[in-house]
């Protein structure tokens, strides 16, 4: 073997085929808008699906038993439960992570960069419940007040990013932030108000575990899987038989990831220096790393160094991340958007649920959000971000109007009556597109 054949089969090959062949996916899952087409997407299939000769096959899916046993211990849902219940906790924790960082390093750290977003939230929540309670006081269907409260952040932010440069960066991050605020009112509405009988034995228990899991994060326990093993097997079956929606155990679990650097920047940089050095030096073309023993020291001491820069919360917010937008949440889509039109379609839409919630989601919203910023600015709480006008602003309400995942949610614990869960559907569903177009349509003036 030549000196030339010996480089090349130690040679490291920069795009092998497989990545060139996963490139455009890849691409996909990056973009931001990829996760509102996945949703939009989803919800199509599962309207053709729930109406076409094979509606019947679509029920049974979603309505057959799953048994997980261990034991004498035994949990036994349909799939459309597993899927609401247990993945959408995954969904959940995410959105607690998002809130989390928020919190402590984002645009809801600053009282005074919060006062926008947060009241504009709080607006686009109050005004939309009121709207829906409006058309259904003193009826049973009042319950679904919450379901116009909510905004789904994955697609107004989708169809925000397919407007380009025609929309300021600031108004994406006011978006994102009033999302962020909204879901985090969304979660605090759930755990009150959607709540069954609850099983305080079962609370106690959850409680128990999420005090363990603080005393974990205080002695410095970093390890993903250590939270995952005591999140998933402990807390979320605690709260899953407490009563307590068990989509709320995903957001506690959530605050008590650490968010903390295990060393400091300058420590990490001289690491890695180090690291790095140590690597050259030891470099030989002619030699495999693996015949290395310094060269595979020093790559193992600069991945201990990347992964103690790294905080538990960013490692797991951005590996969870393309799971939920491109799994979990089209998914969720897929179960829960398929409504049988059986003829009815008429009384569906005049009917008090279905036009409370599509009054809350495309008046209320953007009358809610938009006033309430104004108040915000007008009190002098807060000020417009740089390059965003009133139009813009008013552009973006119209976004929040956009439902959709997490409406559909709370109608599902709202309501146990099909025909109501139904009307629901068509609320959310008509009221989310009415709100996406025409908020893409002021958008795009706002920008000429």
């Amino acid at each position: 073997m030549n000196d030339e054949e010996l480089r090349r089969r130690l040679s490291i090959h920069e795009d092998p085929p497989i990545d060139r062949l996963l490139s455009p996916f890849r691409s996909f899952i990056q973009a931001e808008a990829s996760s509102g087409l996945l949703l939009m997407g989803a919800a199509v299939v599962a309207m053709v699906w729930a109406n076409s000769p094979w509606s019947e096959s679509y029920t049974q899916l979603w309505q057959a038993d799953i048994s997980i046993r261990f034991g004498d211990f035994e949990v036994s849902e349909s799939l459309l439960e597993w899927i609401n219940d247990g993945l959408m906790a995954m969904f959940f924790f995410v959105v607690g992570l998002e809130i989390k960082r928020e919190l402590l390093a984002g645009e809801l750290a600053s009282p005074r960069l919060a006062a926008l977003p947060l009241l504009a939230a709080v607006g686009g929540m109050l005004v939309p419940a009121l709207i829906y309670t409006g058309f259904n006081y003193g009826r049973p269907e009042a319950d679904g007040w919450g379901i116009p409260m909510a905004t789904d952040i994955a697609f107004s932010l989708g169809i925000l990013y397919l407007l380009g440069s025609r929309v300021p960066g600031g108004l994406r991050i006011f978006l994102a932030s009033l999302a962020i605020a909204d879901d985090l009112g969304a979660v605090i509405v759930i755990a009150f108000f959607y709540t069954s009988a609850i099983s305080y034995v079962s609370l106690l228990a959850g409680a128990g575990l999420l005090m363990f899991v603080i005393v974990l994060n205080r002695l410095g326990v970093r390890s993903p899987l250590v939270y995952g093993i005591f999140g998933i097997g402990g807390v979320w079956s605690a709260f899953l038989f407490s009563g307590v929606h068990a989509t709320v155990a995903g957001v506690l679990m959530a605050m008590l990831i650490p968010a903390s650097m295990r060393i400091n920047p300058r420590r990490f940089i001289d690491r890695s220096r180090a690291a790095l050095a140590r690597f050259e030096d030891a470099s030989n073309p002619m030699e495999h790393t693996l015949r290395s023993t310094t060269r595979q020291n020093a790559l193992y001491e600069l991945d201990v160094a990347t992964d103690e820069a790294l905080t538990p919360l960013q490692r797991l917010e951005k590996g969870l991340h393309p799971w939920v937008s491109m799994v979990i949440l089209p998914l969720f889509a897929l179960a829960n958007a398929g409504v049988t039109l059986d003829g009815n379609v008429g009384s569906m839409l005049t009917n008090r649920v279905t036009l409370g919630i599509v009054f809350g989601l495309v008046v209320g919203k953007q009358v809610g959000v938009t006033f309430f910023a104004w108040l915000a600015v007008r009190s002098g709480l807060a000020r417009l971000p740089p390059g965003v006008s009133w139009r813009h602003l008013y552009g973006v309400s119209w976004l929040a109007g956009i439902g959709f995942t997490m409406s559909l949610f709370i109608a599902g614990l709202a309501f146990d009556d099909p025909a109501h869960l139904s009307m629901a559907k068509v609320g959310v569903l008509g009221a989310s597109t009415i709100a996406g177009v025409l908020g893409v349509l002021i958008l795009r003036r706002a920008g000429n």
